[in-house]
């Protein structure tokens, strides 16, 4: 029996230390120290217990002094292994005296503890030791029940009373209570932030209790980690960062941070409307379009034809002719009024210098009208041959399209035909028939 208690007594101390590389929490180491009363009362004796389990002054052995000493460390949900030491002086032994009898006892302990993170803090404690009365030792098993009273974070005092039962029939059953100081260390807080590692989402930088030891270096509430602007404060709408002028665009997007615009314009602002934001738009107050630079097209002539698509923009026209004017019959007769007054050398193609001042009527009637295209036609009288009338024909109209052009009008614009002799317009019997037919028309194309 004797070898079976100290064996027992040793596996509980390795299973203990062994334990002490278990998994951390904050604070989890605590040392205990004060004072513990041995009482030898008979232990049998259950219906004396509510009398006599208290009776300090009959049955307590107490020393004056710090009389153990215990270190436990959390291994997690609540548990905590750990050792303890105490030695006494016995006095009494129940009713009965005793000549200073030496006590010393070493244990081991697995504590539960119920709650966490409260100020009275109530455990059970079981486990096993050795205990030596003067010289006589055996192994007991133990059980206990305690309280920790935690006046600051890692201080405390505890108080605890535990029944041990000796294996050994010369060893004494007793219990033992203890009253002392707790304290609590071994957590570790790299960042000195006041929340240890084990709860700090960011240990290496100092936070707040309220953001898992995470700070708010702008203290706009919003931790940094999810603050698009962590040093300006800012509201949780725009994910911590500012917007100066309320428009819904925070500041770091905005290209327009102290007026509000819109969030489509990068937070400018767009006066008329026209999707241009006001800071690019050449008027601001006038919807135009982007090509234009936001100002609406002019149409100078107030024709309805804006003037970048109006072929004349200074001068009123129609939109089926692109803003410019239409030939009318009035002025195709006195474009040709003008043409027949063109006169060649006799029997040649050359112009006679002195029909060229009636070209500058006839050019700005063909300038009021830019996009009209016109045939150049040219006839003859029937005197000499037909075929020598076709040919001097076409060069009469060649010879007015040439001119013309090199006067600056533009080339498509223009057609030369020769009809010869073909389409008379009076008798050429008679000297004013035939000089009617000798002549020069300029006709619209239709």
């Amino acid at each position: 029996m004797k070898h079976l208690s100290k064996l027992m007594f040793v596996a509980l101390l390795v299973v203990g230390f062994n334990s002490l590389q278990a998994q951390d929490e904050n604070n989890p180491w605590q040392i205990q120290f004060g004072v513990n009363a041995i009482d030898l009362y008979p232990t049998e004796d259950v219906s004396s217990f509510g009398n006599e389990l208290f009776n300090a002054t009959d049955h307590w052995n107490i020393l004056p002094s710090i009389s153990y000493i215990g270190v436990s460390k959390s291994v997690g949900g609540g548990f905590a292994v750990g050792a303890r030491g105490s030695l006494n002086k016995i006095t009494k032994i129940g009713d009965a005296t005793a000549d200073d009898l030496s006590h010393y006892a070493i244990d081991g302990t697995i504590k539960y503890n119920f709650l966490k993170n409260t100020v009275v803090d109530p455990f059970l404690e079981i486990g096993g030791g050795y205990t030596w009365v003067d010289e006589i030792g055996a192994g007991t098993a133990n059980a206990a029940v305690g309280l920790n009273i935690w006046f600051t974070e890692n201080i405390g005092l505890t108080l605890q009373s535990g029944y041990k039962h000796a294996f050994e029939d010369y060893g004494a059953k007793h219990w033992q209570h203890l009253a002392g100081l707790s304290i609590k260390f071994g957590g570790t807080d790299t960042d000195g932030d006041g929340i240890y590692d084990k709860d700090d989402a960011c240990p290496e930088v100092a936070g707040l209790e309220a953001f898992n030891g995470c700070p708010d270096a702008d203290g706009d509430g919003i931790e940094d980690s999810k603050d698009s602007c962590p040093n300006e404060a800012g509201s949780k709408e725009m994910n911590g960062c500012p917007d100066a002028d309320s428009d819904g665009v925070a500041d770091k997007d905005d290209a327009c941070p102290e007026v509000a615009g819109l969030a489509a314009l990068a937070g400018c602002p767009d006066a008329d409307g026209d999707g241009i934001a006001d800071k690019d738009d050449e008027c601001p107050n006038e919807a135009g379009p982007a090509e234009n630079k936001g100002c609406p097209w002019p149409d100078t002539d107030g024709d309805s034809v804006l003037d970048k698509d109006d072929k004349c923009p200074k001068v009123a026209g129609t939109v089926a002719n692109m803003g410019c004017p239409e030939v009318t019959e009035e002025v195709q007769k006195q474009l040709n009024n003008y043409a027949k007054t063109i006169l060649f050398d006799t029997g040649k193609a050359s112009l006679n210098p002195e029909t060229t001042s009636v070209f500058v009527d006839i050019i700005r009637i063909l300038a009021e009208y830019p996009t009209a295209k016109f045939t150049v036609e040219g006839h003859t009288d029937s005197v000499g041959s037909e075929k020598l009338n076709q040919a001097l024909s076409e060069k009469r109209a060649n010879s007015v399209r040439d001119f013309l052009i090199a006067e600056g009008v533009a080339a498509d614009r223009l057609t030369a035909i020769g009809y010869g002799e073909s389409k008379p317009i009076a008798s050429n019997k008679t000297r004013s028939g035939r000089k009617e037919n000798r002549r020069t028309e300029i006709n619209l194309v239709k």
